[in-house]
């Protein structure tokens, strides 16, 4: 990237900033003066920075992924598995400096395979900005966007050049699920079009020779009860609107969190929100979504991690 490229990307980082309207909420908040829904204003909110060996052995590799746990989202999925960090502003507040000089830490010290980003949708802004700065400082490493895939085609293109790699989960299919799961009415429709705008900014996923992700676009699907129809139609998607050489994490971890499981309130409050998502996944669902896959034509699937949390 030029150094009037970069220039120019710290312009547009600064002027969103200014009026937010990067992420398909489209707020158009002042980030210096209030927050949108995602209750983050001009500094990012961070709740963990640390080697990670919580993700695909491709992306954690042997020495771990530098994770940088955002704090806020502009989704509300009511089964957030992490909804005490994107649910709430939980965490220290840090300047995109402040930000970049973290991501040299993890390279310097971690000896991390890669600055790894986990929901930055919300604050693309501060995280282009922060990324120009550490290469700046001297970072090497490739950067990971992890992401819910509730991105505009505005911000990706403003992350265009500052990531390698994109971890996009894609959640839903319908529009009704994604109404009443995600609070996005327009999340299905948005994630369609953003993986399309990933794959064409860093194609097909490639490895180092040691089998660590250099650069391209990984997608994960996490199975839920009840919804494999949708988990389906994401995979014959995939293979038919961004690649066949997609590579594809079909996730079964899925358990009841957040509001699912809740006694319901009020009147009538009998039994509990969310009722049909409240059990775990079974193995034919997740299989009838592998089927699926693979007959779509599929091909490059994830292999389970050998380690799970933090080295902190």
């Amino acid at each position: 990237m030029t150094s009037r490229d970069a220039a120019k990307k710290r312009s547009l980082a600064y002027a969103h900033m200014r009026n937010c309207n990067l992420c398909p909420r489209m707020c158009g908040v002042n980030r210096y003066e209030t927050t949108g829904m995602c209750l983050i204003g001009d500094k990012v909110k961070v709740n963990v920075i640390a080697p990670h060996f919580g993700e695909e052995p491709c992306i954690q590799g042997h020495n771990g992924s530098g994770a940088v746990f955002m704090s806020g989202c502009n989704l509300r999925c009511v089964f957030c598995q992490n909804y005490d960090i994107s649910h709430r502003r939980n965490g220290m507040d840090l300047t995109p400096e402040e930000l970049a000089e973290w991501y040299v830490k993890l390279q310097e010290v971690g000896r991390v395979h890669n600055i790894n980003i986990v929901t930055p949708e919300h604050v693309v802004p501060q995280v282009a900005l922060s990324i120009l700065h550490a290469r700046d400082l001297g970072l090497r490493l490739p950067i990971v966007y992890n992401t819910s895939s509730f991105d505009s085609l505005a911000s990706l293109d403003l992350m265009d050049g500052l990531v390698d790699i994109y971890l996009a989960d894609f959640k839903v299919w319908q529009a009704e699920t994604s109404r009443r799961l995600l609070k996005a009415d327009d999340y299905a429709a948005t994630a369609r079009e953003s993986v399309r705008a990933m794959q064409a900014q860093v194609g097909d996923l490639c490895f180092t020779a040691d089998g660590i992700a250099k650069k391209g676009l990984l997608v994960r699907h996490l199975a839920m009860p009840g919804r494999e129809a949708e988990g389906a139609a994401i995979m014959r998607f995939l293979a038919s609107n961004v690649s066949t050489d997609c590579f594809v994490n079909i996730m079964e971890q899925y358990r009841p969190d957040a509001h699912v499981g809740k006694k319901k309130r009020g009147r009538g409050g009998e039994g509990v929100r969310y009722d049909d998502l409240n059990r775990p996944v079974t193995d034919a669902e997740v299989s009838s979504i592998r089927k699926a896959a693979a007959d779509a034509g599929l091909w490059r699937f994830n292999e389970s991690p050998q380690h799970d949390g933090f080295v902190i």
